[in-house]
């Protein structure tokens, strides 16, 4: 062999060994990061742990010494929680878990039964510590189980996910989420005076998880315009009041997280990040802002047609949707269409009485009839969350003997009977090559797709975070107190403002005391989510829905037994139905008066009005479809009742 050669061979071998080397100790930095941060709040845990062994628990000072040491590991959490919600979300519950049981399921999961999910940990600890009648070893339990669940954190089936960047970025977007939906809210804090206080020492902590990444990642780095927001981020939370009631959080996350957040996205997008978390579901990677009507979908709005995507094809299939919607020929008697409980001049719900007629035309529904815009943003459906897809609701509503009483077989044959809807089936028909016969699925598909069309519209606040466009000062405190004293926040999520909280995977069920007058005499009797899932835990429990839209949908709650959005605002400041005098053991809502003044109160309904979107209500279809059945053709648009 050659020496010159030889020489060479060696030089290229020092060079890979020294590269791989150099990478390899490098990568260790963030890596090393993760596990020393860990490893510190395993110990942070085992010292509360001692420190309630060793604590009299039942005394002032004993309970003092615990919630300090609480504290101090909430902090150690604070600057891992970046990494725990994401790698293993459900795991998560066992640390910081909000609830001590929960039935919601992720939308991977919904076509199987809910199952018991009992929490533990942290903010689960310190609530316990202020009740009557409290037990060591049941406080004990909840760190022992924190602690067991944080070393499953180190196992390789989770920090394998270390070794690539692309993890790094999508948690990094559920990061971004949460601070603008939880994280300053007091979700998952239960002592309001530390959320300002975490915040500060969470968005450290991850500047420093930011640093550790850019030197093991050097190939694909965070941009410094990105690092430049982020850090001034740091500095205006660091300039903000302490309390959380008086945080800027409009100006956080318009100013601060939505840029981040979009850079992350554009991020995402040139790194060609791949996910394998379920995580991931729901997003979309190409939205270009929080508040982007396209951040995430729920639902599939186009039933049996989702292979299609020709936007012609689209808008003639949802034109006979609309006349489907209007026609009573769904119905049983011929007499009654979707557009009776939901009519598209009054955002697609009925605004004249509580609860809608039932089919007999005498008795009233039990349930208000929800809105059917922005539905695409709701994993479950109906206001005890009964179906998981939108077909599946619209033919359960069709053949409910009490709503529409019709019957399938039947209807395909009325709506065939008409000329102008069995050509246009014959086309979509084709359209659906893993079913060639047109069903009861194609005629459903066509009504979802007319009325999802109605969620893709923006509201002046959306304006303000997405193209920020001026917005009344009044509606800005609004949102500050939505977020902050009002604890609206901790229910309906940014930015749907429903129960749909990041990353945007499940839906979220609350007891509120809901009374069946407004003189409180007693609780609404509707069982709501226990109808589907029978729990202690889900009983009088119903979906959270939307606020937005919510100056044009009254009346409200599940029951309709509010016509303003005044006496909503003073059921929630009172406490909900606990709050009011009733008795409901399960009550999610505190019961704790909010101490709104009437300027708040004002101020927060001129925030929920600013919701209110810029719809392009159509007019309804001036004549029905002709049928064959001459019977059929004295049908009236949109129904007699």
């Amino acid at each position: 062999m050659n020496k010159t050669y030889f020489i060479v061979l060696l030089l290229i071998v020092f060079v890979i060994t020294a590269t791989l080397s150099f990478t390899s100790h490098v990568n260790d930095n963030y890596v090393q990061l993760y596990h020393s941060r860990i490893n510190e709040f395993s110990q942070s845990e085992i010292e509360l742990i001692n420190s309630i062994s060793n604590e009299n628990i039942y005394t002032k000072n004993g309970k003092g010494v615990i919630k300090n040491k609480i504290e101090q590991a909430r902090l150690k959490l604070k600057g891992i929680d970046f990494w725990l919600r994401y790698l293993d979300p459900v795991a998560y519950h066992k640390i910081n878990g909000p609830l001590p049981v929960e039935w919601e399921t992720e939308v991977f999961e919904k076509f199987e039964p809910p199952y018991k999910r009992e929490g533990a940990g942290l903010s689960l600890a310190e609530s316990y510590l202020n009740e009557k009648n409290i037990e060591k070893d049941s406080l004990l339990h909840l760190i022992h189980s924190a602690l067991q669940t944080t070393k499953g954190y180190l196992s390789d089936s989770i920090t394998a996910n270390l070794s690539k960047y692309d993890h790094f970025y999508l948690a990094n977007r559920l990061f971004l989420l949460n601070l603008a939906a939880i994280y300053t809210t007091g979700f998952e804090c239960p002592g309001s005076s530390n959320i300002i206080p975490e915040l500060g020492s969470m968005l450290e902590s991850v500047e420093h998880i930011y640093a550790a990444y850019n030197e093991s990642f050097p190939g694909y780095p965070i941009k410094n315009e990105y690092l430049n927001i982020y850090h001034n981020a740091i500095l205006f939370v660091k300039g903000q009041p302490t309390d959380y009631t008086k945080f800027d959080h409009f100006s956080f996350i318009r100013k601060y997280v939505n840029p981040l957040f979009s850079l992350n996205q554009k991020m995402i997008g040139n790194y060609g990040v791949i996910s394998n978390n379920f995580n991931d579901f729901s997003l979309n990677d190409k939205a270009v802002s929080i508040f982007d009507k396209f951040l995430y979908k729920g639902q599939n709005p186009k039933g049996i047609y989702i292979a299609v995507d020709d936007e012609a094809t689209l808008a003639e299939i949802k034109q006979v949707g609309k006349l489907l919607f209007y026609d009573p020929i769904l119905s049983g008697n011929n007499k009654r269409s979707c557009a009776s409980c939901h009519k598209p001049t009054e955002y697609f719900t009925d605004t004249a009485k509580a609860t809608s007629r039932q089919f007999d035309n005498q008795q009233m529904l039990t349930r208000n009839a929800p809105s059917l815009i922005n539905v695409v943003y709701n994993h479950l459906l109906m206001l005890d969350g009964k179906h998981i897809s939108l077909m599946n609701q619209a033919k359960d509503v069709i053949a409910n003997p009490i709503e529409m009483g019709g019957n399938d077989e039947e209807v395909l044959k009325k709506v065939l009977s008409c000329n102008d809807y069995a050509k246009a089936f014959k086309r979509f028909v084709k359209l659906t090559p893993n079913s060639k016969k047109i069903n009861i699925d194609h005629i459903v598909s066509a009504v979802i797709l007319y009325y999802s069309s109605y969620s893709n519209y923006y509201s002046p606040f959306d304006n303000a975070m997405n193209d920020n466009k001026e917005i009344n000062t009044n509606c800005e405190k609004g949102f500050n107190i939505f977020m902050g004293k009002a604890q609206c926040a901790t229910c309906h999520y940014v930015p749907q403002f429903n129960g749909v909280k990041p990353p945007y995977i499940n839906t979220e069920f609350e007891v509120l005391g809901v009374p069946v007058d407004t003189a409180y005499s007693k609780i609404s009797p509707d069982s709501g989510r226990a109808r589907v899932n029978s729990a202690p835990q889900t009983i009088n429990a119903f979906r959270t829905g939307s606020i937005r839209n919510a100056e044009h949908t009254k009346p409200y709650m599940h029951n309709g037994v509010f016509n303003t959005l005044e006496e909503v605002i003073n059921f929630y400041d009172a406490g909900g139905g606990v709050g009011k005098g009733l008795k409901i053991s399960n009550q999610t809502l505190s019961p704790d008066s909010l101490k709104l003044s009437s300027t708040e109160k004002n101020q927060l309904i001129t925030f929920i009005k600013s919701l209110n979107e810029n719809i392009n209500f159509e007019a309804p279809p001036k004549v029905l479809p002709l049928s064959k059945d001459k019977n059929l053709n004295m049908r009236k648009v949109g129904g007699e009742y």
